[in-house]
């Protein structure tokens, strides 16, 4: 089989990115991005984003979940822990995070180390979580192999009757995970191929060196 995709291109116009016009902090500079990618109106889910971890078997894999939360601290999501993600993160917490809004030409990539959040704050999150959201975090086995989907379905119906009118726990093994960067680059695609590319790496002194990379 050959797909020859050479003669896809395109030419990218839409922005710039000087020094003169960016943050001194890139938790700054992603909120001024973030908030102009959901003013354009033109991304469905603005908060989705890449995780890349060093699996088990030593090879880097990567899947798309959804940021629930940034601070000055980092960047927050949620998922099993017993996954094969949070098997991977609790051998290895090196992550990396990239987001990739097309609308506006724009990646951001993040590198960083994941730790579990407090567990008040993943029951937090988990009580605001639709219960149908809630039910299938309890039943799910996340990245184990199941023998059909009739299985699982059946399981959620069962805890549907059980949890009836009742308060759904949070399972000890969800919850969340705090991403706390050391270096993040913000791409910004330009005519050419000749993108701005600018990169934030965190210093000892907790400053940020920001230079400039080439496309």
């Amino acid at each position: 089989m050959q797909n020859n995709l050479g003669n896809y291109r395109k030419s990218y116009e839409k922005s710039s990115l000087t020094e003169d016009a960016i943050k001194e902090n890139p938790l700054e500079q992603f909120q001024k991005w973030f908030y102009e990618v959901e003013a354009s109106d033109g991304v469905d889910e603005t908060n989705a984003m890449t995780v890349s971890t060093i699996g088990l078997d030593g090879f880097p894999k990567s899947r798309v979940v959804l940021l629930k939360k940034y601070t000055h601290e980092g960047f927050i999501f949620y998922t099993n822990y017993n996954s094969e993600k949070g098997r991977a993160i609790a051998q290895n917490p090196a992550v990396c995070l990239s987001f990739f809004w097309p609308i506006m030409e724009r990646q951001v990539i993040i590198k960083g180390t994941a730790e579990k959040i407090a567990e008040n704050l993943s029951d937090g999150y988990f009580e605001s979580r639709p219960v149908g959201s809630q039910l299938g975090a309890v039943v799910s086995n996340q990245s184990e192999v199941i023998e059909s989907r009739e299985i699982l379905e059946n399981e959620l119906k069962a805890l549907e009757k059980k949890y009836e009118g009742k308060s759904i726990g949070r399972p000890k093994h969800w919850g969340g995970y705090l991403v706390r960067p050391i270096s993040m680059e913000f791409w910004q695609g330009r005519p050419n191929r000749l993108h701005d590319r600018i990169r934030y790496t965190l210093q000892e002194n907790y400053d940020w060196k920001i230079e400039r990379l080439a496309p």
